[in-house]
């Protein structure tokens, strides 16, 4: 075909070609390296800052509680104040925690962090581990209640009263793109130790279950205080559940608390 053509065109059209094709290795070496890049683990041996990530809606003033009880124990904490009323689009609010963490790591001259995220707040903090560099900077990442399988309850605002339902609750709904994307393969990428702390009286997260997280050190408040009743709202600032959160992230590995918290 190339044959047919005039010489000047002939160059002509082979250098756009080359061209082209020289984009197209550039872009795959791009890809490669975006992929390939390995994660290095901080040590689990040096606590750093403590950022604390508030769920859906709910503001700040939720977690001064267990703020307290951790700066209690000698903690560097810190409440993360996250954009859109926190109804916002997750992978935005787990842009603004990686902004927070940097901060944090500079204020306090530290390697790593510990990230303890609320509800909605935990599916942030893994969005940040996997999507936003917090690999290489989380030492432990520990969610309270979180839907990381979706929420019943959010699909049926969804269903029910869609202009009532901001991108974060179309997000958190069973089977969203977001989760679905972040529940592919590997649910607790390689950095942080996980850890994931819930009730089996969650009437906001429903079913319960869906705060399992594939990979983490995962159980139920009940099933260390049998009869414990604890609800969605109460997590972040129920005694047992504080306690069983400062076990998480002391230098120790994480590790299922025994009856003595209850």
């Amino acid at each position: 075909m190339l044959d047919a053509l005039a010489p000047a065109r002939r160059r002509f059209l082979l250098g756009v070609l080359a061209l082209a094709l020289v984009a197209v290795a550039g872009l795959g070496v791009a890809i490669w390296r975006t992929h390939d890049k390995a994660v290095e683990p901080v040590s689990q041996e040096t606590q750093g800052p403590v950022l604390l990530v508030p769920g859906y809606g709910g503001g700040t003033a939720g977690l001064e509680v267990l703020a307290g009880a951790l700066r209690a124990q000698g903690r560097d904490v810190e409440i993360v104040d996250l954009p859109g009323n926190n109804t916002g689009d997750l992978d935005r609010q787990a842009g603004a925690l990686g902004k927070a963490v940097i901060l944090a790591l500079q204020r306090a001259g530290a390697r790593s962090v510990d990230v303890v995220g609320y509800s909605a707040g935990g599916v942030v903090a893994r969005l940040w581990v996997r999507d936003h560099g917090g690999g290489g900077l989380a030492r432990r990442v520990v969610t309270l209640g979180s839907p990381h399988h979706g929420s019943d309850l959010a699909g049926l605002g969804s269903d029910v009263a869609p202009d009532s339902c901001p991108r974060a609750c179309e997000q958190l709904q069973p089977d969203s793109d977001l989760l679905r994307a972040l529940n592919a393969g590997d649910e607790t990428p390689t950095g942080p130790k996980w850890v994931s702390i819930w009730t089996t009286d969650d009437r906001v997260v429903v079913p319960p279950s869906s705060s399992n997280l594939d990979g983490a050190l995962d159980f139920t408040i009940q099933s260390v205080c049998p009869g414990h009743e604890v609800s969605h709202g109460q997590l972040p600032q129920d005694p047992v559940v504080i306690a069983a959160v400062i076990r998480q992230l002391v230098v120790a590995d994480p590790a299922v608390p025994g009856p003595e918290i209850c």
